[in-house]
């Protein structure tokens, strides 16, 4: 059975920290790159980073590059997320998804997969950044 699990999010003041944790399991990690989504109330839902397992390559979205830095621990097949200087912006409910992204002809994070690649999504988790 395929599971992503998100955890660490919560309530932060605006400037604070959070790390969010996905740990992955039911299928090959090393072969899917693992996106952070995030759907503020009202809004669509936007890609915030992803990782690839297999060589570490990355992608973030504008809105986060130089606050936000995604990681990879393959041994615990677990992603994380750290997000700094957070922003009342930043709230939202944030998910963790996998794409067997190099199977499905995407050869560069440049621009980060589109959302309909990818194949399993976690339950989500709550981050709240009061002003």
């Amino acid at each position: 059975e395929v599971q992503l699990v998100e955890s660490g999010g919560g309530l932060v003041q605006a400037g604070g920290s959070l790390r969010l944790s996905c740990a992955a399991s039911g299928f090959t990690f090393d072969d899917y790159a693992i996106g952070w989504f995030r759907q503020a109330p009202g809004k669509e839902r936007e890609g915030v980073s992803c990782i690839s397992s297999s060589d570490g390559s990355t992608y973030y979205a504008d809105s986060v590059k130089g606050r936000f830095t995604i990681s990879s621990d393959n041994a615990k097949n677990t992603v994380y997320l750290q997000m700094n200087s957070l922003e009342p912006e930043d709230t939202a409910v944030y998910y963790c998804a996998a794409t067997p992204w190099r199977v499905r002809g995407i050869t560069t994070m440049n621009e980060g997969p589109p959302e309909y690649e990818y194949d399993y999504w976690g339950q989500g988790t709550q981050v709240t950044v009061s002003s």
